[in-house]
């Protein structure tokens, strides 16, 4: 059995924490492995460099920078919009999570402030800037 390298299918059990405190954001413990391709770029960048090289049945702990997971948090991707651009019977609250048009994409937003006149989004993933550990089991590779 040849260890995980590039073209190969894995199948994982993970646990991701934040490297900061400790606090788990993501498991699998309880449910299907998380099953990709390694070098087709389906994962955050550091996890899929972590598997490779990984003998099925290994398990180890890494910590992933977050250039390397979600990427850094950036002000380009918050945006301030007056009220009278979200439709009239929305009541935002902070922490709501929205989809916003924009051509023909749909962006997910997170709403970080409200105020009277205005409503702050924020595009950015809720992980990016965060450094992370994962402890991760390979159970098969194919």
């Amino acid at each position: 059995m040849a260890p995980a390298k590039e073209g190969d299918k894995v199948k994982v059990q993970y646990t991701g924490k934040l490297k900061e405190d400790g606090t788990v954001f993501a498991s699998n413990d309880e449910n299907d492995p998380l099953e990709f391709t390694v070098g087709k770029g389906e994962i955050i960048p550091g996890f899929e460099q972590a598997i490779v090289g990984m003998d099925e049945g290994e398990e180890k702990t890494v910590e992933i920078p977050s250039e390397q997971a979600y990427g850094e948090h950036t002000e380009e991707r918050v945006v301030t919009v007056h009220r009278e651009q979200l439709p009239d019977d929305m009541d935002p609250q902070v922490g709501q999570q929205l989809q916003v048009r924009q051509g023909e994409q749909s962006i997910p937003v997170v709403v970080t402030n409200v105020a009277e006149q205005q409503v702050t989004l924020d595009a950015n993933h809720p992980l990016a800037g965060k450094d992370l550990e994962f402890d991760i089991k390979v159970l098969k590779v194919d």
